[in-house]
């Protein structure tokens, strides 16, 4: 484990001697203006003392010290100083912190390869620290030629020994298969190991191991549990999803002022999800006073991050006047940005923009396009409306026999909508048709189904 800058007391030894106007640091006469002349300068005196008889333990403190601006003058070319004879030495926690400082360029100059040699030699002494770090410089190529095989064997080392981040990692490569197979028991195990040490995101991912019964049995009770203590902690994405649970009564009691509340935590930590959920709060008066300007304010920092729900929402809000100015130009562009990322409701109403000439060039080929996008992901108004424009040929060429299928699909599909408008429309279509193009249009529309399907459970 790192040390704890707080704890460096152990070293305290008064000595009761007064300290004149310079210090002999291993032989060299170092002067009292870079010493803090406090109540720490009997420890200071104590550690001045060991480093003069060559003890590492003492070099290794004073690197810290000057590291961390503890009792003499914040110098880090002084901290690296100070790391080099201890480190080179054999002392494992003075040759990690050097490691770090190569890794940072703090005190020296910036050097990756530095930086992994330095860390090996600590992490083959069995710092758990050095271990840790060296697993990641394995992982991410820095340093050292990527391995992930090596990255996962340091992880484990360190995990071993009890070092929690090592284990949340771990956890997560058990959870996706990363570099270890895909294991979720042993996923669980390793999150619960950090988790139990009071790491946030451990904690989080605890949760929603019980959430989905996933490599232990599924509990409500335990998952909400485990979420409220990670978001306790300022995890943001457990306070995210404890706001979305109390928003929607989720195994907790729905409550929006507490939904509400953990939406704004997260949200401030710039959660794009929560930025989004505060918005729609704020327009729709749940949880917090209805206010237009604090919706697009928190709806544009969620679409500025590239949220497609956001960015939907607030091209909506320029093309209604809410919030501000209505804008045509605006609405378009956040649409599209929507759109371009799969957003089905974006697609649909950027094909409507087209249609109509709003905030783009009218262009009716353009305008179904982007209907057909949206039709594609099932969208039942749109499946609706991409049949009525094969049926009139209507930026496509005129086609009865994908226009039925369109408009069956858009029947059978319309679940939350009464089917019947869309049933009359195929109905009046079919009319007119001859039976072989109507089983045309209905074996084309099972077709698409079929595939949908398989698409949906993959």
């Amino acid at each position: 484990m790192p040390p704890d800058w707080t704890s460096l007391r152990f070293c305290r030894l008064v000595f009761g001697q007064t300290l004149t106007s310079s210090f002999l640091l291993d032989g060299e006469a170092v002067p009292s203006d870079r010493i803090h002349t406090n109540t720490e300068t009997d420890e200071l005196a104590q550690v001045l003392a060991r480093t003069a008889q060559g003890d590492t333990n003492a070099q290794f403190t004073l690197g810290l010290w000057y590291a961390n601006g503890r009792g003499v003058r914040q110098d880090d070319e002084e901290a690296a100083e100070w790391y080099v004879k201890a480190a080179d030495r054999g002392h494992a926690g003075a040759q990690n912190y050097l490691g770090r400082m190569y890794f940072n360029g703090r005190g020296v100059p910036q050097n990756d390869t530095q930086a992994a040699a330095w860390t090996l030699k600590a992490a083959d002494q069995g710092d758990a620290d050095a271990q840790f770090h060296l697993g990641l410089m394995y992982d991410r190529g820095q340093g050292v030629e990527q391995d992930a095989a090596k990255a996962a064997a340091w992880y484990r080392k360190a995990a071993d020994q009890g070092y929690a981040e090592a284990q949340y990692v771990l956890g997560r490569m058990y959870d996706q298969g990363q570099d270890e197979p895909d294991d979720e028991a042993q996923a669980a195990a390793w999150y619960r190991k950090a988790a139990d040490q009071g790491h946030a995101g451990a904690q989080h991912y605890v949760g929603r191991m019980y959430f989905n019964g996933r490599g232990v049995p599924q509990d409500d009770a335990q998952a909400v549990a485990w979420t409220r203590r990670a978001a306790e902690q300022g995890y943001a994405e457990a306070q995210f999803v404890l706001g979305r649970m109390t928003d929607q009564g989720q195994d907790v009691p729905e409550d929006e002022a507490q939904a509400a509340a953990w939406y704004r935590k997260a949200a401030e930590q710039r959660h794009a999800g929560a930025q989004h959920y505060l918005g729609r709060m704020y327009f729709n008066g749940r949880g917090v006073p209805q206010d237009d300007s604090q919706a697009a304010a928190w709806t544009r920092k969620a679409a500025d991050q590239g949220y497609a729900e956001a960015q939907f929402h607030l091209g909506l809000m320029y093309d209604r006047g809410q919030g501000g100015a209505q804008d045509d130009a605006e609405a378009a562009a956040w649409y599209r940005k929507a759109a371009d990322q799969g957003y089905a409701e974006a697609q649909f109403h950027l094909g409507l923009m087209y249609d109509r000439g709003q905030g783009v060039a009218q262009d009716a080929a353009e305008a179904t396009a982007w209907y057909r996008l949206a039709a594609e992901q099932g969208m039942v108004k749109a499946q609706s409306t991409v049949g009525a424009r094969y049926n009139h040929g209507k930026g496509v060429v005129q086609d009865c026999v994908e226009a039925h299928k369109w408009m069956s699909l858009a029947a059978s599909r319309a679940a939350g909508d009464d089917p019947t408008p869309y049933a009359r429309r195929r109905d009046a279509l079919a009319r007119r048709m001859t039976p072989p193009q109507v089983q045309e249009g209905e074996t084309r529309a099972q077709e698409w189904a079929e595939a949908f399907g398989r698409r949906q459970t993959q």
